[in-house]
């Protein structure tokens, strides 16, 4: 009997205690929205967000901003300054914290568009004169070793961190499969990891002058052969030891889709802040909210502090996300997909929280 009343109050101690654990994110990506969608953004902004429990918005930009410091970089259906003043305003009015993001080295193609760095500034390209219409080749990649690019990319980072007033800006960096190639005369032969490397350090320590705090996607700092996690939410080319070589204020948003692979640890383990990052499937996202609530539950202090939360991530266009979740209009599979794990999540996050 005394064992059984034992094993009772440490069940009741232990689910206490994962109740206890205010996460500090509870956030949201979605990709910025089109100009005539600015009316549906700031209602869900206004009304979804603050009732789902969000206080973090992960805003996609990349080229589509009406940009004065480099004009020729913007691409279609971009935002004008005061319609991403108003996103900005809205968001802080309900206490969401905004956070720009634009993506650096990889995704600067999809299928045959060249985005619009690489066709403006073709000699800024990992692979010159290669790959015509982006054929065999998943996404372009800048030379991170070229020196004018960071002049270029600066200035954006700049122009929407002004804008927005934000103090976090999220730089991309996954699935960078063009890096140390041979075609590039800058890069042949170099470490991969260490390119990697040095290119998350230059932004980073550009944002840190002027206070700001960088964050980035975890995947190719994940050992993709030796988790057998692979390619894609991994890495498989040599990128891993980025792992030990970045400062470590640079937050991670560790993303996975398919399996909870638990690897906030690692993150956490080796000095990084880190939030867990599900998509489409419920089932996923609330066993990642499970393992980050234990692992900051049963971690010492210092690293407990590290597991900062959950990042759902929508990978459908901010307008289409909106209208599933309020139910109007035709709605996309992937969007209604995502928009349940994201009420799924979040629900679970009100009710313990």
């Amino acid at each position: 009997m005394r064992r059984a009343w034992l094993l009772l109050i440490g069940t009741w101690l232990a689910c206490g205690a994962l109740g206890a654990q205010t996460l500090a994110v509870k956030g949201i990506h979605l990709a910025a929205p089109k100009p005539d969608e600015i009316p549906l953004a700031l209602r869900f902004i206004n009304e979804a967000l603050p009732k789902e429990g969000v206080n973090t918005l992960i805003l996609e930009i990349n080229y589509r901003y009406q940009f004065t410091r480099r004009p020729e970089l913007v691409d279609d259906d971009a935002l004008s300054r005061a319609q991403l003043e108003q996103l900005a305003a809205a968001a802080k009015s309900k206490g969401i914290k905004l956070i720009p993001m634009i993506n650096m080295l990889g995704h600067q193609s999809w299928a045959k568009k060249t985005f619009k760095l690489l066709t403006v500034h073709p000699e800024f390209d990992e692979t010159p004169g290669l790959y015509p219409e982006n054929k065999d080749i998943y996404c372009r990649s800048y030379c991170p070793r070229h020196p004018g690019v960071h002049a270029v990319m600066f200035d954006l980072i700049d122009e929407v961190m002004d804008v927005t007033g934000a103090t976090d800006f999220h730089a991309g960096m996954d699935e960078v499969f063009l890096l140390g190639e041979d075609a590039c005369p800058r890069c042949k032969g170099a470490n991969k990891a260490e390119l990697f490397a040095g290119e998350v350090k230059k932004i980073r320590d550009h944002l840190a002058g002027k206070g700001r705090t960088l964050w980035i996607w975890g995947d190719r700092l994940i050992d993709g052969n030796l988790t057998g996690i692979g390619k894609w939410e991994a890495s498989t080319n040599d990128t891993a030891p980025a792992i030990h070589m970045l400062p470590k204020d640079v937050i991670i948003a560790d993303w996975h889709y398919e399996a909870a692979h638990p690897t906030a640890a690692l993150f956490a383990l080796n000095g990084y802040r880190v939030v867990s990052s599900p998509w489409r499937k419920p089932g996923v996202a609330l066993r990642q909210l499970d393992q980050m609530r234990m692992a900051k539950a049963a971690a010492a202090r210092d690293t407990g502090e590290r597991y900062l939360g959950m990042l759902q991530t929508t990978w459908t266009g901010f307008g289409p996300f909106a209208r599933a979740y309020f139910g109007e209009g035709e709605i996309r599979t992937s969007a209604a997909e995502a928009v349940l794990c994201f009420k799924e999540l979040f629900r679970e996050l009100r009710r313990t929280q």
